[in-house]
C-alpha cells in the first residue's frame, strides 16, 4: 500500500481490485465507465471530508482521532453488510 500510495497509484489500484471482484468480465464499456466514476467520486468524497474536518495544526487532536474512528466504524459496517449479503445470496 504504502508503494502504491507513494507512486499515487493507491486509489487505482483500488478500483482495480474492486472490479475484478465484483463486476463481470463481460460488463459493458458504459458499467465500467459509470462505475468507476462512482468509485473515484467516492473516493474524492471521503479524502475531501477528511481534510476539512481535522482540527488545525500539525498534529492529531483527540476529536481528529473520534472522528477518524467514525468513518473507520461506518465502513466496518458496510463491509460487514456486504459479506452478509455475499454469503446469504443464493441460498433462498
Amino acid at each position: 500500500m504504502k508503494r502504491l500510495a507513494d507512486e499515487g497509484k493507491l486509489i487505482e489500484a483500488g478500483w482495480v481490485a474492486m472490479r475484478l471482484a465484483v463486476i463481470p468480465l463481460d460488463a459493458p464499456a458504459i458499467q465500467l465507465q459509470e462505475m468507476r466514476r462512482a468509485y473515484m467520486l467516492g473516493a474524492q468524497h471521503l479524502f475531501t471530508s477528511m481534510m476539512g474536518m481535522l482540527d488545525p495544526g500539525p498534529d492529531e487532536t483527540p476529536d481528529d482521532i473520534r472522528r477518524m474512528e467514525l468513518i473507520a466504524q461506518e465502513l466496518d459496517t458496510f463491509r460487514d453488510e456486504m459479506l452478509m449479503a455475499a454469503k446469504t445470496k443464493g441460498t433462498a
